[in-house]
């Protein structure tokens, strides 16, 4: 069975007494410990099947279930880290993540407990020498990485990432996303990506799912990227099977943009 099952979902949102589709008969099956990429062009329902999966958003359609619990709600198991960090200015990057962390372990764990846990976290992504730092005095992609660590620190059965290098220039992205796969490697934990960035599915991914264009958005393509693990960038710039499945992606998308504009 599926660790995560997503099944025949569609989405239909109503203002106004308007509706519109953005997704139509969405099915995929994750395994645990899997990094899946959700690519598409603007406006192909990417955050909002990843809100769905969040239970951010109420499904109109079919169901999601992670393990033997169906998503009807938020939930500490499916943590997001969004493209804007989302920290809270006021509080040091420690107490940001102690935030998650009483919030998940408060009656579990004690004070000690939670300390090392925090710290733990932190460190897991290179940011524990900033613990007493507020979000101000840090860099966008140092924001990113604690808010990941805050992600991680609820333990969550699933890490949902909404472009979360968006914002950022390429150098920190690279470095980001290399911390993303150390963290994978030590951790084994189930990520799901909404990502534009063609190498950076290709490169962190197990599997690439491609959707097709909105309104009523539906799976077009679901890409294997059999690459081993640990991947490392610069080997992989002239490896065979990262550029075949760097011009497949390519393919689809432009195919598909292509359609939309003859149209």
């Amino acid at each position: 069975m599926a660790y995560l099952k997503i099944e025949h979902i569609d989405k239909v949102f109503e203002r106004n007494g308007v509706k519109s589709e953005v997704l139509k008969d969405i099915s995929l099956e994750i395994e645990q410990g899997e990094v899946i990429s959700i690519i598409g062009h603007s406006g192909c329902g990417k955050s909002t099947l990843l809100n769905l999966i969040a239970g951010l958003t109420d499904i109109t359609e079919g169901t999601i279930a992670l393990g033997d619990a169906y998503v009807t709600a938020p939930g500490p198991d499916r943590a997001v880290v969004f493209q804007n960090h989302s920290l809270l200015p006021w509080l040091t990057v420690y107490d940001n993540v102690n935030l998650a962390v009483a919030k998940v372990f408060g009656s579990r764990k004690s004070k000690a407990e939670r300390h090392e846990w925090i710290m733990h976290n932190l460190d897991l992504v290179q940011m524990g020498h900033a613990k007493d730092k507020r979000p101000a005095e840090i860099s966008g992609g140092m924001k990113q990485r604690v808010g990941i660590a805050r992600a991680l620190a609820m333990e969550p059965k699933v890490l949902l990432l909404d472009e979360p290098f968006g914002a950022l220039d390429a150098l920190t992205r690279a470095h980001l996303q290399d911390a993303v796969m150390e963290i994978h490697e030590r951790l084994g934990n189930t990520m799901i990506m909404i990502t534009h960035d063609v190498d950076e599915a290709v490169l962190l991914s197990d599997r690439i799912v491609m959707m097709t264009n909105g309104p009523a958005a539906r799976i077009g393509e679901v890409l294997e990227v059999p690459l081993g693990r640990v991947r490392k960038r610069l080997e992989l710039a002239g490896d065979r099977t990262y550029l075949k499945c760097r011009e497949a992606v390519l393919k689809f998308l432009y195919e598909r943009h292509r359609f939309v504009e003859a149209a």
